[in-house]
């Protein structure tokens, strides 16, 4: 069989229904992470599922344990060929709530339902679907070609979306079982539905609290209201000095020095569209040198997700005794998050707010990562996919949100390709969750394609194998 041929027959998983089946049996399992008592129910999914799946293509299954993780991660492997490239996958099998009661008349979480083009169920999209793709495209290589061609070992967890404890501890402990030439895997939304696409790491998050803290109690504003402080008042006055009136950063730790050239070349040929249903994008908010595509995929983002004075569900005629804001940092490689308070300090003492409390409400701090766009890695990958569909993916060199990228790049030292297989509408984390039918064949077909042709390198990376 040829690479066409292995490529035909992936996409007839799709269009002839087994994958939909098998997809269906996956989403049936409710492992959700964020339910302590399911734990027993996540490592009976890697032993029930994912180990018969892997050991059917002649894989070799062990599971890794960590004090710091509720369940344990899979590691399967097949190795063909030490001076063959070998590659790391990895996937998580876990997902968010069901939230069953909010889903659309007729779906339900844990019943995968065809609907106008689109699978709905949770874990569809994020991120069972995700690896189904490419532990299809992986059983379609083999079929067609008898062996893969290269060494593949597939990192599985099931707590994922409860910040993946013990994926870091687990990438340090186990680094030589884990070695690799890269990464290939698949999670987060493309560009837009229609637009393949390859991203290369991804920002990171750091959350606190912002307060100012007057006294015990509110007190009446009639009787002391131009007497007090109102810390509310100097909260918001505090924060207005963070960002320009449309929302450009003013702290100097939490940027970038610049926006690298090829960055800001690889995102010259993306373009963000709207999908039914998505707000409408505001183009003039953020920093203003930037276009909406590199103010998401290339820069750091300032975000106040909640603020608190007196009692907002029954107001009082009384100044607060104190505010607080829940504040979020998204930051792009070349921010150091260890700084980013600091800097924070820093900028409100200059401002004259040295009584706003600063509170760190995360316990650990890790890195944005970006892969160079002009990697000899991800122009073999956009090479590959622009064969097998006609047209070349669009290139983020980092997802907008966050995925545990440091586990592999800082954690393994690997290149990372990331080929996501959903879309920015795709509702995953609330009701109604889907993946439409067309993302999983072009998927597939595309996934089936990049390793046929990893398979045809002769050496282990791809500029020496060119």
């Amino acid at each position: 069989m040829t690479r066409a041929t292995a490529i035909a027959a992936a996409r007839d998983l799709v269009t002839e229904g087994p994958f939909f089946n098998r997809l269906a049996d996956w989403v049936g399992w409710t492992t959700e992470s964020q339910v302590p008592e399911k734990a027993p129910l996540l490592a009976q999914f890697l032993s029930d599922v994912m180990i018969p799946t892997f050991e059917e293509m002649g894989f070799t299954c062990r599971l890794l344990e960590h004090e710091a993780a509720a369940t344990p991660f899979l590691l399967a492997e097949r190795i063909e060929d030490p001076a063959k490239p070998t590659m790391l996958c990895y996937g998580h099998g876990d997902v968010t709530h069901g939230q069953a009661a909010q889903w659309a008349e007729g779906l339900d979480p844990w019943s995968l339902t065809k609907r106008d083009g689109a699978w709905y169920g949770r874990g569809s999209a994020d991120n069972k679907g995700q690896m189904l793709t490419n532990i299809s495209a992986l059983e379609q290589v083999l079929a067609a070609r008898g062996s893969l061609g290269f060494n593949c070992k597939y990192l599985v967890e099931m707590g994922e979306e409860v910040g993946s404890p013990g994926l870091r501890e687990i990438c340090t402990d186990y680094a030589e079982a884990l070695k690799a030439d890269v990464l290939i895997a698949s999670d987060g939304p493309r560009l837009s539905k229609d637009r393949p696409t390859i991203y290369l790491g991804s920002r990171q998050v750091l959350a606190f609290d912002l307060s100012v803290e007057s006294r015990p109690q509110g007190y009446h504003s009639g009787n002391w209201g131009g007497l007090l402080n109102d810390p509310a008042i100097e909260l918001v006055q505090a924060l207005s000095t963070l960002t320009s009136e449309r929302g450009a950063i003013r702290v100097p730790e939490w940027m970038p020095d610049s926006l690298p050239n090829s960055v800001r070349d690889a995102l010259a040929d993306c373009t963000l569209d709207n999908a039914p249903g998505d707000p409408e994008i505001d183009p003039d908010w953020g920093e203003p040198a930037l276009t909406p595509v590199e103010r998401v995929y290339g820069w750091s983002s300032f975000s106040i997700l909640a603020m608190i004075a007196g009692q907002p569900e029954a107001p009082v005629n009384a100044i607060p005794g104190s505010a607080r804001a829940r504040c979020q940092l998204r930051f792009v490689a070349g921010v150091d998050p260890e700084k980013a308070l600091d800097g924070l300090r820093r900028h409100l003492d200059a401002h004259g707010w040295q009584k706003v409390k600063i509170t760190a409400t995360q316990r650990k701090l890790t890195n944005a990562t970006r892969l160079d766009p002009a990697d000899p890695w991800v122009v073999w990958a956009k090479g590959s996919i622009t064969e097998t569909l006609g047209e070349p993916p669009a290139i983020l060199p980092n997802i907008g949100g966050t995925i545990p990228n440091d586990a592999f790049t800082e954690g393994l030292g690997l290149p990372t390709i990331w080929v996501p297989h959903s879309y920015p509408g795709c509702r995953q984390h609330g009701p109604d969750e889907h993946l439409p039918a067309s993302i999983a064949e072009s998927g597939v077909a595309l996934m089936t394609g990049l390793f046929w042709d990893l398979g045809t390198f002769t050496t282990k990376t791809p500029e020496a194998s060119a």
